[in-house]
């Protein structure tokens, strides 16, 4: 195609496919990372050839790990070690059971960073990922009409999933110290929500980490009103700074939050391989979910990772991204300093991702557009549910190199200083504006 085609929305085009919306979006989205793509909410997405487009562009698009860091020589040994044995091989290369394989089962039930305390298994399913255990999520408790809380802004795969449901969101908002637990509290006196789904620690996509007390009221009033909970816990291993503070399960007397992990943020996004551990209730209905979806979870992965956590190599793959985790958010911290046309940033102790907004005035799309591909990242309009966001966007940071960080925050710098220029004057004072 040439330069300057504009492409089919993602619906229409998944709709022309016969293929999910998130799986359009997810090429659309790796094609604009590889600068093939330029989009431009409220226009379209277009084709940006090789020959136009500007090499080097930096992507802040993505919450995923930078793959320089993959331990592969590590991975190879592991594949290596397993081709050399045909009856271990065989046993890969057939079906098994839906809820996983049994060693890693019990390596998530019993040592996944200290959390669980679960007698056996059987309380752990292993998914395809986060993103397949939020489907079976849906699939499992939510019929269409339901309602789901879920935080605002809010990660959009997670959006997509219970609206593909027929689900009725109502979005909570998040603030510097994550849910707002009183917006949470007046909500439920006026609804009855099927489930409430919340992101604790280092949410998507502002970075925020909610407080002890916060946690303890949470599960409070999900049990007070009888509505089921469920955690999003993928970013839990990437605390880079202060205390780690209890997962919402393991505050949990009643052990009724649903718990959904991944290795796909502290390991490898590739092999797609997280886990749910709830109720034994609650599990034998994603069981039964998972059986009419897939089966179950690529056996060689669930193998190839629980070797790499069993031999020590999980955990000095996590050090190191640690290390790194810490350069990069504080190279992204003290460049957004710099920018006077920032109203606030959110400041996470840890996770891949923060939450920019931009004085009031000044638009995220208008931002993004003048940076003239050099830069890119989403804008706010991809998280919302119910509120609009045109002055904030999200920054992920984890897959870039400091140096790449700062040069391309200091061309977002430049893009609002322009586009500050060419538009009216309406800022006061600073002030918060993630709601």
């Amino acid at each position: 195609m040439p330069d300057g085609v504009r492409l089919p929305a993602s619906r229409e085009l998944a709709l022309s496919l016969g293929v999910n919306r998130t799986t359009v979006a997810a090429a659309y989205e790796l094609l604009e990372k590889e600068g093939l793509l330029s989009a431009h909410v409220g226009r379209g997405t277009f084709v940006h050839a090789p020959s136009a487009a500007s090499t080097g562009a930096i992507s802040f698009s993505s919450s995923r790990p930078a793959d320089e860091l993959f331990p592969v020589e590590a991975i190879n040994e592991i594949l290596q070690r397993s081709t050399r044995n045909p009856d271990l091989l065989r046993s890969l290369l057939q079906l098994g059971s839906t809820l996983g394989y049994e060693p890693l089962r019990e390596y998530i039930s019993t040592t996944f960073d200290g959390e669980f305390t679960q007698s056996s298994a059987s309380g752990v399913l292993i998914s395809s990922g986060c993103q397949q255990a939020l489907d079976l999520l849906a699939r499992a408790f939510v019929q269409p009409g339901d309602l789901v809380m879920v935080e605002e802004p809010v990660y959009p795969g997670l959006r997509e999933v219970f609206h593909r449901a027929g689900a009725r969101l109502i979005g909570l908002p998040v603030g510097e110290i994550g849910l707002d637990i009183e917006s949470l509290e007046l909500a439920l006196r006026r609804e009855r929500p099927r489930l409430i789904l919340v992101t604790p620690d280092f949410q998507n996509p502002t970075g925020a980490t909610l407080p002890l007390q916060s946690r303890i009221d949470l599960i409070a009033l999900a049990q007070q009103h009888n509505v089921a909970l469920a955690e999003v816990a993928i970013y839990r291993g990437l605390r880079y700074h202060g205390d780690d503070l209890p997962s919402l399960r393991s505050l949990d007397e009643s052990r009724s939050v649903i718990h959904i992990g991944s290795f796909s943020k502290i390991a490898f996004p590739g092999l797609r391989v997280g886990w749910v551990c709830a109720t034994r209730e609650h599990i034998e209905r994603l069981t039964e979910a998972k059986q009419w979806s897939d089966l179950h979870t690529d056996h060689l992965s669930q193998y190839i990772l629980h070797e790499f956590a069993r031999s020590g190599g999980l955990a000095e793959h996590r050090r190191q991204m640690l290390e790194t985790g810490r350069q990069r958010l504080s190279a992204t911290l003290s460049a957004l300093e710099t920018i006077p046309e920032i109203a606030h940033f959110t400041r996470p102790q840890g996770g891949m991702s923060l939450w920019v907004t931009l004085r009031q005035g000044l638009d995220a799309e208008r931002v993004l557009d003048a940076t003239g591909g050099r830069v890119s990242f989403l804008p706010g309009s991809a998280f919302a549910v119910s509120r609009r966001y045109p002055s904030s966007f999200r920054l992920s940071f984890a897959g870039l190199r400091p140096a790449a960080i700062r040069k391309g925050i200091e061309i977002i710098g430049e893009a609002a200083r322009r586009a500050a220029a060419s538009t009216p004057e309406r800022y006061t004072s600073p002030h918060m504006a993630i709601v």
